[in-house]
């Protein structure tokens, strides 16, 4: 009737899910009455749509039919976000299959001053990048504005080594500001250290990254003296800019020790 395997029952039962009607004292069988069954088949459902146990559990005890309502649209919309990384991802891989990248791709050397800027800094887990990366930047605009601040610079980012390495590490958010300012919350006053780069420019979707890094790594460590350093992004076209992320524009810059003044 609900599609449920006895393990599943059992297992249910052990975690406090779908408790048995009772349970026979000789055999230990679970018994179930027909008024659990649409409870179970609610169950099956959710779990079809790849929810949690713990979730499942939070809408079967729901209050309410609004609460329990909040918790299906809650894990629907992380369905639907979790869709649209797939579908970026794919459109990615179709991308690098049907257009292979350039073997000379347009790397510049620059050198920059030492910038004043108010910054968020964190140790990050890449998973947890996306998220962190939209509030810090949205603490330091809303800061910026509060504060009367004026840009001299776009939007940029410092990512240690471990964080490529180990998948977790320090990053700093930072943004270009005229003058210096005081702390406030997560955002601090933030000397961005001069350093020689070699830059790529990224445009488009950041799903993509990974290839502009790939090229800018490969051309630096051929034809270039890498030094250590964090590698830096600045956001020249954001999410901030527009939604389109057709017209994103980003460039990734690799520290190095300058030896021309173009490749």
């Amino acid at each position: 009737m609900t599609f449920l395997s006895v393990k599943a029952l059992r297992h249910y039962h052990e975690i406090g899910l779908l408790e048995p009607a009772t349970i026979d004292a000789d055999s230990g069988y679970r018994l179930y009455d027909v008024e659990q069954v649409p409870v179970a088949q609610v169950i099956k459902r959710l779990r079809d749509l790849g929810m949690t146990l713990d979730d499942i559990a939070r809408v079967l005890r729901a209050p309410d039919v609004d609460s329990r309502n909040r918790a299906i649209v809650e894990h629907l919309q992380g369905m639907e976000d979790q869709l649209e990384q797939t579908r970026a991802t794919v459109a990615s891989l179709r991308r690098l299959l049907e257009a292979p990248e350039s073997p000379h791709p347009k790397i510049e050397f620059r050198s920059l001053p030492k910038t004043l800027s108010i910054a968020v800094r964190h140790r990050v887990a890449v998973n947890e990048l996306a998220d962190w990366w939209v509030q810090a930047f949205e603490e330091l605009h809303a800061e910026a504005k509060r504060r009367g601040l004026s840009r001299s610079g776009p939007d940029g980012a410092l990512y240690s080594r471990a964080w490529f390495e180990d998948e977790i590490g320090d990053v700093v958010a930072f943004m270009p500001v005229a003058g210096k300012s005081p702390s406030a919350g997560r955002v601090e006053p933030y000397v961005v250290p001069a350093a020689e780069l070699a830059v790529l420019v990224h445009d488009g979707s950041l799903a993509d990254l990974d290839r502009t890094f790939a090229a800018l790594g490969r051309f630096v460590f051929e034809r270039a003296i890498a030094v250590e350093g964090p590698i830096r992004e600045y956001y020249l076209v954001s999410a901030f800019d527009t939604p389109d992320e057709a017209k994103h524009r980003t460039e990734v810059a690799w520290p190095i020790f300058q030896t021309s003044a173009r490749l």
